[in-house]
């Protein structure tokens, strides 16, 4: 396992990430998107496993659910499970915000 930092510090992440936008990261040539809802963040793909979409234009329900922009299929932020669609499940990266940044540990 890889472990990836973002940030120099918590601060630092929390400013660059704002509340509940999706922002798209590159982690050496994985491309990620990074979802912040308070202090807690969620690590995904950044393309939807159907058809490649572009998840940093994809919606977040009250559900917890990501919901991708070309098709509507929808992801559980927990799990990375599909809730309505047909593919996949979404691959989410376990991550920690510490004091020196945001570590997503990547396979």
């Amino acid at each position: 396992m890889n472990t990836f930092r973002f940030g120099t510090s918590k601060e630092e992440v929390l400013q660059a990430i704002p509340e509940r936008k999706i922002k798209k990261l590159a982690a050496g040539e994985r491309r990620l998107a990074i979802l912040r809802l308070g202090e807690q963040f969620h690590v995904f793909d950044a393309h939807c496993p159907h058809r490649g979409a572009d998840l940093s234009h994809a919606n977040i329900n009250g559900a917890g659910e990501i919901i991708c922009p070309l098709h509507q299929y929808r992801f559980d932020l927990k799990t990375g499970d599909v809730r309505a669609g047909y593919c996949t499940s979404l691959p989410l990266f376990r991550n920690e915000l510490t004091e020196s940044g945001l570590c997503i540990y990547l396979p």
